[in-house]
């Protein structure tokens, strides 16, 4: 009966410290926090390169550069 028991702790502690050495270290979890800031800004400018260029290619902003040019091209002719 005391080697069942033993052998149940001892299963136990194993599998207790098994458990202990999967968890993460701080250092890992810097590393992954790097990463996943690194991949979040790398997302993001690409949404804002995307957002400018269209927002440089749209009817709106083709128009008002084209009216301002004609402002600027009469006043510069008076």
């Amino acid at each position: 009966m005391k080697l069942y028991l033993a052998i149940a702790a001892l299963m136990l502690v194993l599998a207790a410290h098994a458990d202990a050495e999967e968890e993460t270290t701080i250092e890992q979890h810097f590393a992954n926090f790097h990463s996943k800031v690194m991949e979040i800004g790398s997302d993001l400018s690409e949404k804002a390169a995307t957002a400018f260029k269209k927002l440089e290619e749209s009817e709106f902003a083709t128009k008002a550069r084209s009216w301002f040019e004609e402002q600027f091209a009469k006043l510069k002719g008076n």
